[in-house]
């Protein structure tokens, strides 16, 4: 794999560099790895899907699994602080110190495409290509999902309307339609009007696609009865009488996996150096676990000495979550994390006036990075609790200064005693991670003793209040009366035996987004909880979350363009 562009890095976008790349057919990519063009459902030369017949092959044949190296952050700016390009990154680190590695990373959504983030492929000389197609369309994914949703929502209306044979409550239809854009004028609607040939008439509303609970049950199904099942026991209203409707319960269960049957199947691709990565899934870090599919993490672990995955937001939600609810539900353990942080994002959090201004974040201020550092230390502390060796990636941005980087590291290594490296993998690809790589070696190689933080079988309050004072530092927990009519409901139905999913906001570590450090002297509100059935968990509802994103006053969309020739530029 070549790269043909000659312009100086620093005035390539991330668009002209994955475009000035001579990508390799997905087929050679993959093939040192085991994979043949048998396993593979070819979309083109760059893209494929690996079957399933596959990976049941693969798991029959390759009994040990690669070490597992998660991928996860600090409290992150609005800005993001580069947890994806540091998981492409390490996986191209690896495989340049001689070690066989994979990348799985989540599906980029369009609403945040074309929102505020941008694309969701990496960045620089670390990404994933196509750039452009897995920004857009892929391989179908996200629209197969938004199909099967919108499915299930159509029959349950049809349902009521053709006289309502289950006495659903109108009033307790908690399944919404999905749209996969930042669309805020959707989020509260009115279905139904017209008169009685259209329907009955009720409150709905829209919620993106990467909210769906269709989209959790896909990242965690491991085979299509797997998938069915889960479909079937999704909760999408309740009678009269208080009792639950599920897909099954309306007949939907069978086209809805129908039309998820390929998505099932995880996408393989390439990063800019070669390396093999999976792209498959995308579901919410908030109200789902925010990682990509455990189907997709399987074969990859089969395949590699080691597998580099990224949680999402920072480690408070994503890595909680994935260490509660994915590592159970996908009987593995990381051998390592990876804790990303930036100077920008410690500077945030050591700003002394508030709301900081994002441009100062700019100029030196090596007393601001040191006020900060206590957000990365609550961060260790967290993901220590949880017996896996952490090392600090230290996202270094072309404005970082010596003595700020410095501050950085030496506190880790000196007053934490943990392991930490500086990142460059952006601008210089494999080759700015090595030193991180090889920190994670000898973290992944070193005695981990990984446990779950909570007892699955503990009560529902209990759980709740040992993540909130845990991991987020609260005092204790304030329970609405709402919350606790829905724990006492919840254990009747026997939903008390699974994991708890928390919603909280991704800003704070608080469930205030404007507390920044690490807030003290706080409780935590909880307003409601409700069954993620088909998934597996129960969501915990902390504050107002948006499920339906809306554009900001520049929407990334408005710097979008095509030229003649079908170049694409904006997209990064």
């Amino acid at each position: 794999m070549t790269t043909t562009g000659e312009d100086d890095e620093s005035t390539q976008t991330d668009y002209e560099i994955a475009q000035s790349v001579e990508t390799d057919p997905i087929v050679d990519v993959v093939e040192p790895f085991g994979l043949s063009e048998d396993d593979l459902e070819l979309m083109g030369e760059e893209k494929a899907k690996v079957t399933l017949e596959a990976i049941e092959r693969i798991k029959r044949e390759k009994d040990d699994d690669g070490k597992l190296v998660l991928v996860t952050g600090m409290t992150p700016t609005p800005l993001g602080e580069g947890k994806t390009v540091t998981t492409v990154g390490l996986g191209q680190a690896f495989n340049q110190i001689g070690k066989d590695a994979l990348v799985a990373v989540r599906e980029p959504s369009l609403g945040p495409v074309f929102g505020v983030k941008g694309g969701a492929a990496g960045g620089g000389y670390s990404q994933v290509l196509p750039m452009e197609d897995i920004n857009l369309h892929f391989t179908g994914d996200l629209h197969a999902l938004t199909s099967a949703h919108n499915l299930i929502a159509t029959m349950l209306d049809n349902h009521i309307k053709q006289g309502n044979e289950l006495n659903i409550s109108v009033n307790q239809v908690n399944w919404p339609r999905a749209i996969d854009m930042n669309d805020r004028a959707l989020r509260e609607t009115v279905v139904g009007l017209g008169g009685d040939v259209t329907g009955v008439p009720r409150e709905d509303g829209f919620i993106l696609t990467a909210a769906s609970e269709l989209m959790a049950v896909l990242c965690l199904a491991d085979s299509i009865e797997d998938l069915k099942a889960r479909i079937g026991r999704i909760i999408v209203a309740y009678d009269e009488d208080g009792d639950p409707i599920t897909v099954d319960d309306i007949g939907a269960t069978g086209a809805a996996s129908i039309l998820l049957k390929d998505a099932l199947k995880p996408n393989v691709v390439q990063t800019i150096e070669g390396t093999p990565a999976f792209v498959h899934g995308g579901p919410f870090a908030n109200i789902a676990h925010g990682t990509n599919s455990l189907i997709a993490d399987d074969v990859a672990s089969h395949l590699s000495e080691y597998l580099v995955t990224e949680a999402g937001f920072g480690s408070d939600l994503g890595a909680e979550k994935f260490m509660n609810i994915v590592c159970r539900f996908g009987d593995m353990e990381p051998d390592a994390v990876t804790l990303v942080a930036s100077v920008r994002a410690l500077k945030y959090h050591g700003q002394e006036m508030w709301p900081p201004d994002l441009d100062e974040l700019e100029a030196e201020d090596v007393d601001a990075v040191e006020r900060g550092l206590e957000n990365l230390d609550k961060h260790v502390t967290n993901l220590q609790k949880f017996g896996v060796p952490v090392v600090v990636a230290l996202n270094r941005f072309p404005g970082d200064t010596d003595a700020e980087v410095d501050a950085v590291l030496d506190h880790c290594r000196d007053e934490l005693g943990i392991r930490a490296a500086e990142s460059t993998v952006f601008g210089e690809g494999g080759e700015g991670g090595i030193e991180l790589a090889e920190n994670l070696v000898d973290a992944a190689e070193s005695e981990s003793e990984y446990e779950p933080l909570y007892d699955i079988d503990a009560p529902i309050k209990e759980k709740i209040e040992t993540v909130a004072t845990e991991i987020y530092g609260a005092d204790g927990v304030n329970f609405s009366s709402d919350a606790e009519d829905d724990m006492e409901r919840l254990t009747d139905h026997g939903f008390d035996d699974v994991p708890i999913c928390m919603s909280k906001t991704f800003h704070s570590l608080s469930d205030d987004a404007s507390k920044k450090g690490v807030p003290e002297d706080w409780t935590l509100d909880v307003n409601e909880i409700y069954p993620s059935a088909g998934a597996g968990f129960l969501v915990v509802l902390t504050a107002d979350v948006l499920t339906l994103p809306g554009l900001p006053g520049e929407p990334a969309a408005a710097g979008m363009d095509l030229d003649s020739d079908g170049n694409v530029s904006g997209l990064f």
